[in-house]
């Protein structure tokens, strides 16, 4: 008998987990429960306890025993590590033509015109398994999680007692273990290994659990497979499923792959409603597509999806993004004509845009209108919200005229709106207005400063470099029973760094920090950039290194500040070293970091050093950049080490480095400089197959003539005519220019007989000029064919001419 009951644990494994998943069911209704799986279901193998099943959530199933555990692990000999689940593994490739979408370009209103025709939708089943009691501290719940957070270290038998959780959670439970989950992506993971487990399917509850998770974040492509996911297992999907899909791919910024969703729904026959409608205007929206959203509600009400207010209110906030405030006004008024009344946010909406634009006439109006026409009595709510949008946009005059309307008609605004004023106050730099609140503030005795309202004003202060009355403000702080925080002496400490007191602020640091409050990462910084400004730079360094010490590791635009300090100030090693220990130590350094060096070795003329900091760059796995070769080679070639940059531009190019616009000036520049010419024609044609720089010959051609190597810009003059275009004359003015100034006006006017020959017409007074120049040589006959050639392309007249020939 146990060989019996071993052999069919063998056999059923091979059918659940073949390369080939079966799918349960591809159609929209729900699988009948008289076949072997029934949502929430968790079986046992003995054949004499067959019909002993346990339905999730309705029911309790007994704990699983040592040997239970040995019999999960056989039921999947094939054992993956939690992190190692590949969502829908082998299924993504057998997506049916319901998940292919056509990329073209069609008008998103035509997937509306066939939902009339679709029968109407079957009762929300989602709703009926709808859990209001909060599950997240049961202690199966708790016990989930914590072997969810030690995923790292799976094993079978870790995995054994995640199967056994699993089996006694109820769908509640199985929800709130994905709500309670700090990073998405890890209970997307244990949604998709919970379902790969034998003989156990998802609650259609856990499926909608699991889209409202994901809709929260960007993980769209989690969100589509899920959705796909319902299908195959025969969930009956809803359209608030595929309205969730569509938030999450809204929130990942693909606007068009949201309203593709409304394709997927239609194909999958499922009735829109108002829900669905209500997302795909918010998309239209978010994708300042209004032209959009205005006729795809139109098209809502002709099958027969009347808008509501979050519809209007949705196409209120899309004019308002556009600053069509007088557009989004008439629509509000619209809104009672036909059938649908304005709430607050309605109102809250264009208030919040009148408030940035300082339209504050039009709020009071807006404000009277939305209590006499439609009751909506302005609440204390409403003047937070007032004061709050004022003070953000920087209007503190007309936030504090609400505030005393507010409280006139006996709403008591409470602290954050006052300190939300004193913040606006002080950024204007009005410090006595600031400390007026704060004292009415303390007279009226139910909205006191709190630590919040104090640091705004000592930072205030600080500001404006009046750091005495902030030490002050400080002490008082203390009489009225108040700590300063780390975010209040943080601020002072920086207002003494600004004013060029770094070390007094660094003994009081030192002093008070044995009291109640330590220095965060933000405090040290404060003080590295207080001595770097002041050029005590060992003090900064011993400051970082102080941070590292205390578990504070600063970014690597702090360091690079302080590298760029060091290397200015010719400390150009001390630099190296500082860069070093702040790697050994295991702060985040980049190859701007190592740039920087670079940049300062070539500063100094030390290029032997600054290509050894390149070696060391690769011996610990970090790649130089573009910008790091073009330091070096500008360095080698100022040096005269042509060949070397040579090998090494052929390096950065063989490591697929594309060359920016000051790669190609550098090389050209150094190359031309040196005479290099053929060298610099080799190099600059790779450079082109990498990246494509139009210019790059003209700008050879003009380097040349500056330096005064005609010849050698003769030489490129055919690789610029190849294109003919404006810039191109150009280059050839510049070169002419360099002919006549030499006294070689022949050769200008042979540069001037190839222009013609491109069909590049010169400028007529650079002619006239060239023309001059010949006659003046005694070369008439050139002078006169290059006037004819002009007659002939129509740019003078043949009398002019004539009188010339004759003068």
């Amino acid at each position: 008998m146990l060989n019996l009951r071993l052999s069919r644990l063998l056999r059923r494994p091979l059918i659940r987990f073949s390369a080939s998943p079966i799918s349960i069911s591809s159609s929209e209704t729900p699988p009948s429960n008289h076949g072997p799986f029934r949502e929430g279901v968790s079986h046992r193998e003995d054949d004499h306890n067959s019909g002993e099943l346990t339905q999730l959530g309705f029911g309790k199933s007994p704990p699983l025993n040592v040997s239970e555990a040995e019999s999960g692990e056989i039921r999947n000999p094939s054992f993956n590590s939690f992190d190692e689940i590949d969502e829908l593994g082998g299924e993504e490739d057998d997506e049916d033509d319901e998940e292919s979408v056509d990329e073209r370009d069609d008008d998103d209103l035509a997937v509306l015109e066939s939902f009339g025709k679709i029968p109407r939708s079957r009762e929300d089943v989602n709703s009926r398994f709808d859990v209001e009691e909060d599950e997240s501290r049961h202690p199966l719940v708790r016990e989930t999680n914590r072997l969810i957070n030690l995923r790292s270290s799976w094993n079978p038998k870790h995995e054994g007692e995640m199967r056994n959780l699993l089996r006694s959670l109820k769908p509640s439970q199985v929800c709130a273990v994905l709500r309670s989950q700090d990073d998405e992506r890890v209970a997307l993971k244990f949604f998709y290994w919970a379902d790969r487990q034998w003989r156990y399917r998802h609650h259609p509850a856990v499926y909608y659990s699991m889209l409202e998770v994901l809709s929260k974040t960007k993980l769209c492509q989690g969100a589509r497979r899920v959705l796909v996911l319902m299908k195959r297992r025969g969930v009956h999907r809803t359209p608030k499923a595929f309205s969730l899909v569509m938030v999450s791919y809204s929130r990942a910024g693909q606007l068009r792959d949201a309203l593709k969703v409304l394709t997927l729904m239609q194909r999958a026959g499922v009735e829109p409603d108002l829900l669905v409608c209500n997302t795909a205007v918010d998309v239209f929206v978010r994708g300042n597509r209004l032209e959009k959203a205005l006729p795809f509600m139109e098209r809502m009400q002709v099958i027969g999806i009347v808008p509501d207010v979050v519809t209007y209110n949705c196409l209120i906030r899309g004019y308002c993004y556009l600053r069509r405030v007088d557009e989004a006004v008439e629509l509000l008024e619209e809104m009672p004509s036909k059938g649908c009344a304005p709430d607050k946010v309605s109102y809250y909406t264009i208030i919040s845009f009148l408030c940035k634009e300082k339209r504050i006439l039009e709020v009071r109006n807006l404000m009277e209108k939305m209590e006499k026409e439609h009751g909506l009595v302005p609440d204390q709510v409403t003047y937070n919200n007032l004061i709050h949008m004022l003070t953000k946009h920087g209007h503190p005059d007309e936030a504090l005229l609400f505030l005393k309307e507010a409280e006139g008609k006996g709403f008591r605004i409470d602290k954050v709106g006052y300190s939300a004023i004193v913040h606006g106050l002080c950024k204007e730099g009005r410090m006595s207005e600031a400390k007026d609140l704060i004292n009415e503030m303390l007279s009226k005795g139910h909205c006191p400063p709190d630590v919040v309202t104090y640091t705004t004003v000592v930072n205030g202060f600080c500001r404006l470099g009046e750091v005495d009355k902030a030490k002050k403000l400080l002490q008082v702080m203390h009489t009225h029973g108040y700590k300063p925080n780390t975010v209040s002496y943080t601020a002072l400490l920086n207002g003494m760094c600004r004013t060029g007191k770094s070390l007094e602020a660094r003994e009081m640091m030192n002093m008070i920090e044995e009291q109640w409050w330590s220095p965060n990462s933000i405090t040290y910084s404060v003080l590295m950039h207080g001595f770097r400004r002041e050029g005590k730079l060992s003090e900064a360094c011993d400051v970082v290194r102080e941070m590292v010490l205390k578990g504070f590791f600063p970014g690597p635009v702090e360091i690079n500040l302080l590298l760029q300090s060091l290397c200015r100030d010719g400390r150009t090693h001390e630099a190296r070293k500082f860069m070093e220990e702040c790697l050994n130590k295991g702060c985040a350094i980049n190859v701007v970091n190592f740039t920087t060096v670079i940049h300062g070795f070539c500063q100094n003329d030390e290029v032997d050093a600054a290509l050894s900091l390149l070696d060391d760059m690769y011996l610990i796995n970090k790649h130089a950049d573009v910008f790091t070769y073009t330091t070096l080679v500008d360095a080698l070639g100022k040096k005269g080490r042509i060949e070397e940059a040579t090998k090494l531009m052929n390096k950065m190019l063989h490591k697929g480095i594309d060359p920016t616009p000051v790669t190609y000036r550098t090389v050209i520049h150094r190359y031309c400089q040196m005479g290099k010419v053929d060298d610099l024609v080799a190099i600059l044609e790779k450079m082109l197959l990498r990246q494509k720089c139009r210019t790059v010959y003209n700008q050879v051609v003009k380097k040349l003539c500056g330096l005064g190597k005609l010849e050698e810009a003769d030489k490129i003059l055919g690789k610029v005519l190849r294109t003919a275009s404006t810039s191109d004359a150009k280059t050839c003015y510049v070169l002419m220019e360099g002919y006549l100034k030499k006294g070689a006006p022949l050769s200008a006017y042979k540069v001037a007989c190839r222009m013609f020959n491109r069909d590049l017409i010169p400028d007529v007074k650079m002619c006239e000029k060239l023309s001059k120049r010949l006659v003046l040589e005694g070369k008439v006959e050139e002078a006169d064919q290059l006037m004819l050639r002009l007659v002939e392309r129509g740019r003078i007249s043949p009398i002019p001419l004539k009188q010339s020939m004759v003068s």
